[in-house]
């Protein structure tokens, strides 16, 4: 077996991401690596997501849109055991030189994959509703 292969292989394609032989390193990473593994892990994301609105007393249904927002971003960017959990399920689908990669520029790289989970619920926001109001739709 051949994990690299193996993983390459399970990874959605986006054809909206571009390449350009003036993009930075970062920007190449991000639209081959990030945005794949981050498109493919989308539905564990809302999935975590609902656990962590669950373990903190589900105060996050009863906020307006805009604040469901704000929320999301202050449960990626302050409370860091929710970040590393989210990271932890990007890196671990990186193939071993993809990590080579990731580890020469990580933190640069992070910000990078934390904006991207994070537009990723806002694009998921619908169906991060309460889910006794989803049936009612």
């Amino acid at each position: 077996m051949n994990r690299s292969l193996d993983l390459l292989k399970c990874r959605p394609e986006i054809t909206s991401a571009l390449f350009f032989d003036s993009m930075s390193d970062d920007e190449r990473f991000q639209n081959a690596t990030l945005r794949p593994v981050i498109k493919l892990q989308n539905d564990l994301f809302v999935a975590v997501f609902r656990n962590y609105v669950n373990k903190h007393k589900n105060v996050f249904y009863d906020l307006s849109i805009e604040k469901q927002m704000d929320y999301i971003d202050n449960a990626i960017h302050k409370d860091m055991k929710f970040r590393n959990s989210l990271k932890g399920m990007v890196i671990g689908q990186f193939t071993v030189e993809e990590y080579a990669f990731y580890i020469t520029n990580s933190s640069a790289l992070n910000k990078r994959m934390m904006n991207i989970v994070k537009e990723r619920l806002f694009d998921n926001i619908q169906v991060l509703q309460k889910p006794e109001v989803l049936k009612a739709i």
